[in-house]
């Protein structure tokens, strides 16, 4: 029989108090600290590199020696790099921190807006206006306004989510395995319609679709992220209103109730909060998936689940993980991009198998 050697007793005491540093007053300098690099990291990385020294001169912080050079360097930075960094981040935020949400409001920490179909019904949404709105474009000259594509991808999503709600919840109880199996069938639903309307596309607009279906950042612009901002904005006003309803909601809806949480208002405020999220997202993104269950769930092993710090936290985990995803999808085959949802896949899901696997002990599973 082999004998079992105890972990030394010091080092077990030196893990314990690096988990609650970093659980502690080092989390959020340590995550804006990693934030702002790879910012860096993403502006001089790219089809036309500038180093970093260049930088300031570029923005207009210093002077410029090289006209021409100055020229160049100024128009990607402003006009490419800058906006798509900035759409990244907030993206990236909002797809985090709605899984976070949502794991919170079902009490699963499988829940995730693209595995259950939420994501899915906003890409049928903006595929139908994509492939209709450029036939009623051909047909009457009708253009559709800039707001249309994100309108629709939202009230997709939010329809997608309330038909999840009423099929997970009976007698005022959510049922996880009702939820799962609900979010998967409407998922197939959404992907089948999809499927129809690439059927009946023609070439350029199988092309628009395609984009929806893979993901991708190109084509930024900061007009586009003035519109998604203030949703990123929603979701940090929201942040404290939620916080303690949803850490109380894991005690079960009645205890939450006799806590004096109004269940059913946080239940509209979350489903809203989700949809406009996922909808934004998907919208000016496409189908990214595996960030918004990756994320919340390795910062509930850091930091634990408190919703107060979780979904700050979540938010910048995930705008740093999909601006480090969008660096390596325009750098790897450059010229070419990689479509960003097959990285954050080919890449997220080994990452969740591996936390399944290590955890599945902790969590029943």
């Amino acid at each position: 029989m082999t004998e079992r050697v105890a972990p030394a007793p010091g080092a077990a005491w030196t893990a314990i108090r690096l988990r609650a540093l970093i659980a502690g007053p080092l989390l959020f300098p340590a995550l804006i600290a990693l934030l702002i690099a790879v910012v860096l990291a993403a502006t001089a990385i790219g089809a036309a590199g500038i180093p970093l020294e260049r930088i300031p001169a570029a923005l207009g912080l210093t002077g410029h020696g090289d006209s021409a050079l100055f020229q160049r360097d100024s128009l990607v930075l402003w006009s490419v790099r800058l906006p798509r960094i900035a759409i990244a981040i907030v993206i990236g935020a909002l797809l985090a921190a709605s899984g976070a949400i949502m794991q919170g409001l079902f009490r699963n920490p499988l829940a995730d807006p693209a595995l259950v179909g939420v994501s899915s019904g906003g890409a049928l949404a903006a595929a139908s206006v994509i492939i209709f709105g450029d036939r009623l474009t051909a047909s009457y000259a009708i253009t559709l306004p800039f707001a249309t594509l994100p309108a629709a991808a939202f009230a997709g999503s939010l329809v997608t989510t309330w038909v999840l709600q009423r099929i997970a919840t009976r007698g005022g109880t959510t049922s996880i395995a009702v939820f799962l199996l609900g979010g998967l069938a409407i998922a197939a639903l959404a992907n089948a319609g999809i499927g129809l309307l690439v059927f009946v596309a023609d070439d350029r607009q199988l092309r628009d679709v395609t984009f929806w279906l893979l993901g991708s950042l190109g084509g930024a612009t900061w007009d586009k992220v003035a519109a998604i901002a203030p949703i990123l904005a929603a979701l940090l006003i929201v942040i404290p209103v939620i916080s303690r309803g949803l850490d109380l909601l894991t005690l079960g809806e009645a205890e939450a109730f006799h806590m004096g949480i109004e269940v059913e208002r946080l239940k509209r405020m979350s489903i809203i909060l989700i949809s406009a999220m996922t909808g934004a997202a998907v919208a000016f993104a496409g189908v990214v998936g595996f960030i918004g269950i990756v994320v919340p769930h390795l910062l509930r092993l850091a930091i634990g689940p408190g919703h107060a710090r979780l979904l700050p936290a979540s938010a910048c985990l995930g705008a740093i993980l999909l601006l480090a995803a969008d660096t390596a999808a325009r750098t790897l085959a450059a010229p070419a991009e990689i479509p960003i949802g097959i990285l954050t896949a080919i890449v997220g899901a080994p990452f969740f198998l591996v936390l399944l696997l290590r955890q599945r002990g902790l969590v029943g599973l």
